[in-house]
């Protein structure tokens, strides 16, 4: 899978893919990394990137010019646009995102986009909650990250994607831990159940506290299970 960044700051999306999974991934070619850094595009002797909004307000815009020159190129990608206009991502999402080929993020800056680039060039926009960021790239890489597990390869062990909070829209099930001095030291011990081996009970077992702390922590889960 190639995965291309449009953003402003290429250093900060090379180093969260120099480290732990996602790093090995890209050191064994399973991914293609690609950042584009949109500042390549300016065309004046300043690099200056931000143009001011039409009809005045606070704030800046990325110049829809340069972004224009930037994305022109882009060839058989979904370009993804983070922004809060966006659907809220989600688990069905990066499952489905995790099919095609080539995902292209455009990680904004300033007061985001002009409207037009988004119509022109957006083939989905997401939004990673209902809150603001300074830039892009942390709420690009929290997607690019949750659709690389669904990649054959990317994880050690593929069954760590069973059971996953989402995966039925119910919450995982508590884990434990085996660790002896945890429990000398905190005096709580799992439910016996798991000691005994019995993975039919386990099971069953795990299913229902996943159905409790789904229904604690995240009610709204329930009507969809």
């Amino acid at each position: 899978m190639k995965l291309s960044f449009f953003t402003l700051f290429p250093d900060i999306i090379t180093a969260y893919f120099n480290v732990s999974i996602i790093g090995r991934a890209l050191q064994n070619k399973l991914i293609d990394l690609e950042c584009v850094n949109i500042r390549d595009f300016a065309t004046n002797k300043y690099k200056k990137v931000d143009n001011t909004l039409i009809g005045g307000g606070a704030g800046m815009l990325l110049e829809p010019y340069v972004l224009h020159l930037a994305l022109q190129h882009v060839k058989d990608s979904r370009i993804i646009f983070l922004s809060p206009c966006g659907a809220k991502f989600g688990y069905k999402d990066s499952k489905r995102l995790s099919k095609y080929q080539h995902l292209s993020f455009v990680c904004g800056r300033y007061e985001g986009f002009d409207e037009r680039i988004i119509e022109m060039y957006a083939t989905e926009i997401f939004s990673i909650g209902d809150f603001v960021l300074t830039g892009g790239e942390l709420g690009a890489l929290c997607m690019a990250d949750s659709v690389l597990r669904h990649k054959n390869g990317v994880l050690g062990n593929v069954k760590s994607l069973e059971g996953e909070s989402f995966e039925s829209n119910l919450l995982e099930s508590p884990n434990f831990a085996k660790s002896k001095a945890f429990d000398r030291t905190s005096n709580i011990l799992p439910t016996s159940e798991f000691l005994k081996g019995n993975h039919a009970v386990i099971d069953k077992l795990r299913g229902n506290m996943a159905r409790m702390k789904t229904q604690y922590f995240r009610p709204d889960l329930l009507s969809l299970a």
